[in-house]
C-alpha cells in the first residue's frame, strides 16, 4: 500500500486532460460544480467502483477530488489499500474555484447545499431546538450537549458522523442508473 501523492489545483489544472477524475462528493454536491470531466462516484459507493477505478487506472493517472480534500484522501487511502494509485487534489473544488478555475454545472441538475453547510444547519437546529425546549422540559438541553459534543470530536478526529447520517438521505444519493454508467464509462 502506498502513501496517496497530492496535487495542488494549479498542478492539476496544468494536466487535466492526463487524469481520470473522480468526484466523491454526493450527488447533489457534484451538481453545484466540478471539476471538468469530473465522474461523480459517491465515497460511500467507493467499494462498489472497485473494479471500474482499478480498469482505469490502468489507463492512467486517478485524481480524487471533494469538495476540501478530505473525503478525497479518505477515498485514495481506501483505493490504495486495493493497490489502486490514486492522487488527491489539495483543497478540493473550494481550492480549484478559489484559483479561479471553472466548474463546470449540469444543465439539468439541481444543485444541493454542500455536505458541510447541510451539517451545520441540521447541528443549528439541533441545538436551538434542545435549548427551546429545554425551557419547558429541563432533560431537552442534553440534546444540545450531544450535538456539542459531537461536533467537538469531530472535529478533533477529521470524521463527521452527521454528514455519514446526511449521505444516505434521498436527495444525496446517486441514481442507480447514473452510477452504473459512470461505471462502464471507466471500465471502457
Amino acid at each position: 500500500m502506498s502513501t496517496p501523492t497530492a496535487l495542488i489545483p494549479a498542478q492539476a489544472a496544468a494536466r487535466l486532460d492526463d487524469y481520470t477524475v473522480i468526484d466523491v462528493r454526493t450527488p447533489g454536491e457534484y451538481a453545484s460544480g466540478h471539476l471538468p470531466g469530473a465522474h461523480n462516484i459517491p465515497l460511500d459507493h467507493l467499494h462498489t467502483a472497485l473494479p471500474a477505478l482499478k480498469a482505469a487506472a490502468a489507463r492512467g493517472t486517478l485524481l480524487m477530488v471533494c469538495a476540501s480534500g478530505n473525503r478525497s484522501t479518505i477515498a485514495c487511502t481506501e483505493l490504495a489499500a486495493a493497490d489502486i494509485p490514486a492522487t488527491t487534489l489539495t483543497g478540493g473544488t473550494t481550492a480549484w474555484a478559489g484559483e479561479g478555475h471553472t466548474l463546470h454545472r449540469p444543465d439539468n441538475a439541481t444543485a444541493v447545499w454542500p455536505m458541510e453547510r447541510q451539517v451545520r444547519l441540521v447541528a443549528g437546529t439541533l441545538v436551538v431546538a434542545g435549548l427551546a425546549l429545554g425551557t419547558r422540559y429541563r432533560p431537552a438541553r442534553w440534546l444540545s450537549a450531544v450535538i456539542g459534543s459531537g461536533l467537538i470530536f469531530s472535529a478533533a478526529t477529521n470524521t463527521c458522523g452527521m454528514a455519514a447520517a446526511l449521505a444516505k438521505l434521498p436527495h444525496n444519493q446517486p441514481r442507480t442508473t447514473d452510477l452504473n454508467t459512470t461505471l462502464r464509462a471507466l471500465q471502457d
